[in-house]
């Protein structure tokens, strides 16, 4: 379990500005992918395929992309720190599905809609609301 969250994180501009983007180009479909960085810092956003059978309501990170992401992690690249989605009918919060798959492993959700990006943390009770800025680098 990743430990618990600072009351602010911070996101870079690149990664903020490639969720929004994918967001966009993957409309009607919910886009998705994993977030690197450390524990209070989210560096980089690289989309995944969404291999659901229903992408316009529900999203699935491609395997292959997480396993790739953990074993590039284990060799000294950037640790997943969580996951990105959106939401294109939506709010940019958790819904229903969101909490009943989430893993409770403190792991950081980021969520858009209609070009707002939000930041949960997915933790033991459920998702709490993180605050964050973004900075340039």
């Amino acid at each position: 379990m990743i430990a618990p969250m600072a009351a602010t994180i911070t996101i870079t501009a690149s990664a903020h500005s490639a969720i929004i983007s994918a967001t966009g180009e993957a409309a009607p479909r919910e886009t998705c992918g994993l977030l690197h960085g450390s524990h209070q810092h989210i560096q980089t956003a690289l989309v995944a395929a969404n291999i659901h059978p229903d992408p316009t309501r529900h999203f699935e990170i491609d395997p292959a992309a997480l396993i790739a992401a953990h074993k590039a992690a284990r060799a000294g690249g950037p640790p997943v720190i969580g996951y990105f989605h959106s939401h294109p009918n939506g709010l940019a919060r958790p819904s229903a599905t969101d909490a009943f798959s989430a893993a409770r492993d403190g792991r950081v959700w980021a969520i858009v809609a209609n070009g707002e990006v939000t930041l949960w943390c997915d933790g033991r009770s459920g998702f709490e609301p993180l605050s964050y800025r973004v900075v340039e680098g």
